[in-house]
């Protein structure tokens, strides 16, 4: 697994969101399911054949964003929501596996930041890319993974 830390320009999206407590997580695929029904409502879409996932974790609970990008945010249809994720610097990686391994994944991110430096923007959103449209289906997984850092160290 490579790990690396980069910069991501501000991305617009529209898309739906759903919040609730970590017993609730086996929701997050009707959300999947419900965008992709209504994708072809959202305005303004961009070219890349992407789903992004936004998302903040908190304490207690989670709120988790299925979106598309778009040019700009305007006209969001009724039941979406549309914001600016803002220019950020993030530590990266992609996975591919079971569902179930993603946590494991989310921890060697973590060790590997705190090894080198880097603290966790638990203000900021984390993001989660899918890449035409695979959002994870029988054949597991497949997206690209970005944690928000606070802090950024230039190691050129």
């Amino acid at each position: 697994m490579e790990i690396q830390v980069l910069e991501k320009e501000e991305i617009n999206v529209i898309g739906i969101s759903g919040s609730g407590t970590y017993s609730q997580m086996h929701n997050i695929p009707d959300l999947f399911d419900e965008m992709k029904v209504r994708l072809e409502e959202v305005p303004n879409q961009t070219q890349d054949a992407v789903l992004i996932t936004p998302f903040h974790s908190r304490e207690t609970e989670f709120t988790f964003y299925v979106t598309t990008p778009v040019e700009k945010v305007e006209n969001v249809p009724d039941g979406m929501v549309g914001f600016t994720i803002p220019r950020k610097n993030y530590v990266y990686s992609s996975y591919k596996g079971s569902l179930e391994e993603l946590e494991n994944t989310y921890r060697k991110m973590l060790v590997w930041m705190e090894e080198y430096g880097y603290d966790l923007d638990d203000h900021a959103l984390s993001l989660k890319v899918f890449k035409e449209n695979n959002s994870g289906g029988e054949g597991g997984a497949d997206f690209e993974l970005y944690l928000p850092v606070k802090s950024y160290k230039n190691n050129y």
